[in-house]
């Protein structure tokens, strides 16, 4: 594999990868049926079908109406794309005009540009921008849920179980040292508290 493909291909993925994340961020899907639905309804009233040696004229005395709902219905798909904020104004128009066009256009381009504008209309009115993700290196991590919960880096152990052993310091008391002792004396002998020498030596 030469290095001109690896780079081609490695160019194809970005432009891919932007192009997912520009549809990720708008009612992608909801311009793209309002930007079709116009097609039929603004194209059927001034074409010609021929079938065999039968021409076919669909035109219609409102003619100039249903060009100007196709071009209306185009107009609201891009403005779905590159203007998010007034999606619902903009779903709202391409329902009206999805059933406007029933009466004005061929029954709404043979129902073809009707059904697309009624689809991609309620699709803007559902839409929702996402939230993004948070993810900031000072948040705290998630605990797995059988993991024990802890404010700060103090440790507090629990209780043992009914049965087992008890530990001296496992409540989390605090250790106490024993009294100091002096060598070759015993525990109960007095000690004076200047220098902690046996009285009697």
């Amino acid at each position: 594999m030469s290095a001109e493909s690896t780079g081609l291909r490695a160019r194809f993925r970005y432009a891919r990868l932007l192009f997912r994340h520009w549809r990720w961020q708008r009612p992608f899907w909801a311009g793209l049926w309002t930007l079709l639905a116009g097609l039929p309804i603004a194209y059927f009233p001034y074409a010609n079908l021929t079938l065999g040696q039968l021409t076919i004229r669909m035109g219609t005395p409102a003619g100039s109406g249903s060009l100007i709902i196709g071009v209306l219905l185009f107009l609201l798909g891009l403005t779905m794309w590159f203007q998010q904020a007034v999606r619902v104004f903009a779903g709202v128009a391409s329902i009206m005009l999805a059933l406007v066009s029933l009466v004005v256009s061929n029954i709404g381009g043979f129902l073809m540009g009707f059904l697309l504008a009624l689809f991609g209309g309620a699709m803007a009115l559902s839409w929702v921008p996402g939230k993004p993700v948070a993810d900031d290196p000072g948040e705290k991590a998630e605990l797995p849920d059988d993991a024990p919960a802890s404010d700060g880096d103090e440790y507090e152990p629990s209780a043992g179980k009914q049965g087992e052993p008890f530990v001296p310091g496992q409540l989390g008391e605090p250790y106490t040292q024993p009294e100091p002792v002096n060598a070759g004396g015993l525990p109960d002998e007095e000690t004076t508290e200047e220098n902690g020498r046996h009285r009697a030596g």
